[in-house]
Formats: structure tokens, C-alpha cells, sequence
């Protein structure tokens, strides 16, 4: 395979970090957008630099909004349970379709 090939196929995710109230910080692939009336969302899986901490994760998705303040991207927890629920459906839909993953 030639070296055009090979750089065709390189995956390279979208990586962010966020740091909680306690000042602790995370790392974050970001799988999906969306953007509805209520506002845009990411969904989120963490990233972990031990293997081992990958496999014990739960691998639940990190759902935020991203809100804008002076032209700067910021992301804060839904609070609102319908809002929360309607955007995770929406994502797990969007996901399933995108992986193919079949619902037992």
C-alpha cells in the first residue's frame, strides 16, 4: 500500500478535555453531533491512557450541550430530563446506524 494509502485510512478522533467542578480533568473522543431546536449536543466516550481503565469503563456515552459566551465554545450537563432523554434517543439512533449495532 502506498504511503497516499495508508494516510487515507489514518483515523484521527476529535479529542477533548473537560474538567469537572473539582477541578479533575477528563478526556473525551467525540463520536456525534447534533444540532435540534433545543440547541447543539455532542456525545462523548471517554478516552483512557491505561487499557485497563478502558475495559472497566462502563462505556456509556457523555452527553453535553454546547453553549457559546464572547465567540467561545463551552459545554455544560443537561439538567432537564425530557431534554436529556429526546437527545440521548436521538444519538443512540444515529450511533446504532452509524455501527451498525442491532438491538437484542
Amino acid at each position: 500500500m502506498s504511503e497516499q494509502n495508508k494516510n487515507d485510512y489514518e483515523y484521527n478522533p476529535d479529542i477533548i478535555s473537560l474538567t469537572d467542578d473539582n477541578g479533575k480533568e477528563f478526556t473525551f473522543e467525540v463520536l456525534d453531533a447534533i444540532e435540534t431546536d433545543m440547541g447543539r449536543y455532542l456525545a462523548l466516550l471517554p478516552t483512557f491512557e491505561d487499557p485497563q481503565k478502558m475495559l472497566d469503563d462502563s462505556g456509556e456515552l457523555v452527553i453535553v450541550k454546547v453553549g457559546e459566551e464572547d465567540g467561545e465554545e463551552y459545554y455544560y450537563e443537561i439538567e432537564d430530563d425530557d431534554e436529556y432523554e429526546t437527545v440521548a434517543d436521538a444519538f443512540v439512533d444515529r450511533l446504532e446506524d452509524f455501527f451498525e449495532i442491532e438491538n437484542k
